[in-house]
């Protein structure tokens, strides 16, 4: 039964500064970056996901200050105390094409670990508060001298205490490096205790510019206003992009400012390009996780976040009169002071609107008829163009942001026969467009035959293509010493245990290839750099990645540099398969060679049996992967895999 609301909306009761309808990557697992599809799939893709005119207009882009993720490794400007280098990873190649796209992006920078050097080897960031600060502000600096970007904003450590010495000096650390423009977010957690903490210490008001929650849930706490702060959901979504996934992102953008005033939205993350097998599988508002097919796909989260973005730009601001419709669903309005108007409509479910967290409440909505009136200076609107999203759940053939015939007003009043599971837009702005490009490439699995030698003289990036770094940091390295045939290689460069964001590994790991693997052969030259206590390890049907690669099953076959070796069934080296002498040695190369056929394993060392019928009963399935036995330098060459 449909049901009648009136809803009025008055151009004088303009509120809080849209600081940002955002989205936002948080490039933490994007362990198979976009850089390694084909130049012209990337020219899709990134307009898929940048550019104004076609889908999104993005207004904050928020990255991690690199370094060593455990869901997903990245590298730190600094890994040492006298080291560095701003051309690592691939965030400052996707930082300059977004800006090359939309030059009114929004650029954040939100550590989530530190190098271990940073702490003095303690898992602390904030014993020694100046190196730390220094740490962040050598990033914003070097963005500035390397890329010409300008990060307009930080925060302090993502979704751990906080320390309010640190914020305080690095505020006057910011000052003093000649960025004062620069602003504070804290604490990227909860809305306590850094509201309290805000209201009872002036100076660390006077340093934080906003107050940033992660998974809100919608909602605020009556301190976060009374500080006058800028409130932002800072991390959200956070959900697998299907359907219900949209669904979610459509409730969030919306009534994170209906019922918490936020004028922020920020999505973890931004584009599902890793492994689909690690955590958080297709958890990005797109997917593009096949470089080597150069497969995507544009996915709801796309089209909803469309529904905001194309509309609305930085500097516009909420009218007061946003609220939840009478039979469920809401609606928000926003305007840029010189005769613009957009509302953003949606009606989700319950069922069909669940974010991965937090627990989301019961509520109920159905269809209903609503009617607008615009008051004060928007009564003269004569025609507001449609835009609109039908998920069609029990059909399942939804239909994401079609422009519909341009609604006519009259005295400013229009109606609108809501059903349940829409989206609208209906704006003064005439150029929204949905855009195409030609259909992807098909889908395919991860190439059977796989061989890389790293012989790239001047990689455009950091990392070798399709490795994804679990713990430790794999690049591209120039081995000078060696004149012969591995001049070019794959080194693990850290040789300390970073300040961890979760549990990693003791031991660092790079994984590659497809997770339904079960008959395959791994070969690869390895090369210790440490001594006596030097390791390596290639290994096959790793079972586990991300926050749960320290709990990694699989076949690991180890060599050491005092002459032994062995196999075992999981990374942390404990469950022992088979052991013995193998002669290996440190500042020598070894070719390592593992086969799995069914419950069986065995091993060459340089061509000849060092091992052979290791029994495996589990895992059945699961990647390949290098890694060394501790933080240690190491080096790797012609990697390649057959499999079944």
């Amino acid at each position: 039964m449909l049901q009648d609301v009136i809803v009025w909306f008055m151009l004088f009761i303009v509120v809080m500064c849209l600081s940002g309808l955002s989205i936002h990557d948080s490039f933490d697992l994007a362990l198979l970056p976009t850089v390694n599809f084909p130049q012209e799939t990337i020219k899709y893709i990134l307009s898929y996901l940048i550019l104004s005119y076609l889908i999104l207009s993005y207004l904050i882009l928020s990255y991690l200050i690199l370094s060593y993720l455990p869901d997903g490794t990245e590298p730190s400007h600094m890994h040492y105390e006298n080291d560095e280098n701003y051309f690592r990873g691939y965030e400052w190649w996707l930082m300059k094409e977004a800006k090359k796209r939309n030059p009114d992006i929004t650029l954040i920078g939100l550590p989530w670990a530190f190098p271990g050097w940073v702490g003095h080897g303690k898992n602390w960031p904030y014993d020694f508060p100046d190196i730390t600060a220094a740490y962040v502000v050598n990033w914003i600096l070097g963005a500035k001298q390397y890329h010409d970007l300008d990060i307009q904003y930080v925060g302090i450590w993502n979704e751990r205490n906080f320390d309010s010495k640190y914020i305080k000096l690095l505020r006057y650390t910011l000052d003093k490096s000649g960025l004062d423009t620069v602003r504070i977010i804290a604490s990227d957690n909860l809305w306590e205790p850094i509201t309290r903490s805000l209201l009872l210490d002036p100076e660390l008001s006077r340093a934080v510019d906003v107050i940033g929650a992660h998974y809100p849930g919608t909602t605020t706490v009556a301190g976060a206003l009374k500080t006058q702060k800028k409130l932002w959901s800072s991390e959200d979504y956070s959900t697998f992009n299907n359907e219900v996934g949209g669904g979610c992102w459509a409730r969030i953008l919306n009534q994170n400012y209906v019922n918490g005033l936020m004028t922020s939205t920020i999505s973890w993350n931004l584009v599902a390009s890793y492994y689909d097998d690690l955590p958080f599988g297709r958890d990005g508002l797109m997917t593009a996780e096949e470089p080597w097919s150069g497969n995507y796909v544009v996915e709801s989260p796309i089209w909803i976040t469309a529904h905001t973005t194309q509309f609305t730009q930085p500097g516009w601001t909420y009218l007061q009169t946003v609220g939840h419709l009478a039979q469920g669903g809401s609606y928000v309005a926003l305007t840029d002071g010189k005769g613009n108007l957009t509302v953003v409509i949606e009606t989700m479910s319950h069922d069909h609107s669940v974010c991965i967290r937090p627990p989301l409440p019961p509520f109920n909505v159905t269809s209903q008829n609503a009617t607008f009136q615009l008051k004060g200076s928007f009564v003269s609107i004569k025609e507001l163009q449609v835009w609109r999203s039908r998920f069609n759940f029990e059909t399942k053939k939804p239909a994401f942001f079609e422009k519909l015939t341009p609604l006519k007003l009259s005295d400013g009043s229009f109606t609108l026969n809501l059903a349940v599971d829409e989206v609208y837009t209906l704006t003064t702005i005439t150029t929204g467009q949905k855009g195409s490009y030609p259909e992807p490439p098909a889908s395919a699995h991860f190439p059977k035959v796989y061989k890389d030698d790293f012989n790239i003289r001047n990689p455009p990036f950091s990392e070798a293509p399709d490795f994804a770094d679990q713990t430790g940091v794999f690049e591209y390295y120039v081995n000078l010493t060696d004149p012969g045939p591995h001049v070019f290689t794959l080194r693990q460069v850290l040789t300390q245990r970073p300040i961890t964001w979760v549990t990693d590994a003791d031991q660092t790991i790079s994984v590659i290839g497809d997770y339904q693997w079960q008959n395959l052969t791994v070969t690869c030259d390895v090369f210790m750099e440490t001594v006596k206590t030097g390791g390596v390890f290639i290994a096959a049907r790793v079972d586990k990645g991300g926050g749960s690669i320290r709990t990694a099953a699989g076949i690991f076959y180890w060599v050491f540099a005092d002459g032994s070796f062995k196999v075992t069934n999981d990374l942390a080296g404990q469950t022992v398969l088979a052991k013995g002498e193998s002669g290996t040695r440190a500042f020598g190369w070894h070719t390592l060679t593992l086969t799995i056929k069914g419950g069986y394993a065995s091993g060459l060392l340089n061509g000849y049996t060092l091992w052979k019928y290791a029994t495996l009963e589990s895992p059945k399935n699961g990647w390949a992967a290098i890694g060394t036995h501790s933080f240690e330098l190491a080096q790797f060459d012609n990697f390649a895999v057959e499999a079944e």
